[in-house]
């Protein structure tokens, strides 16, 4: 079954000025992609790796992305497609609570 990677951005004012009852919809939601295998987790401090011509490695502590939220989390789903992966994280916590979630296919090759 094809794998996503899901990015989820939010910040504690949508989350907060969303009603309780579907915010805790949406946290049973995500229970329940945990429970047919879903990994997910919440956005630690991020470092970025460098080894330009392998010449030895740089790193520098923080994001190399922006947005105008912040990184809340991120998950890797199995769906049968791109329609059922929006479909699933639709009804996710950024979803509903004034965030976004990217998508993003996991191209084996």
């Amino acid at each position: 079954m094809p794998k996503f990677i899901t990015i989820g951005y939010g910040d504690e004012a949508g989350y907060n000025r969303t009603p309780s009852d579907v915010r805790d919809a949406a946290h049973a939601h995500d229970e329940a992609l945990k429970a047919r295998g879903a990994i997910m987790g919440i956005a630690g401090r991020p470092v970025q790796i460098r080894n330009h011509d392998a010449r030895g490695t740089d790193t520098k502590e923080g994001p190399f992305l922006s947005s105008n939220l912040p990184l809340a989390g991120f998950a890797l789903i199995d769906a049968a497609d791109l329609d059922e992966a929006i479909e699933l994280v639709s009804k996710s916590p950024c979803a509903v609570a004034h965030g976004v979630i990217e998508v993003w296919p996991l191209e084996q090759g």
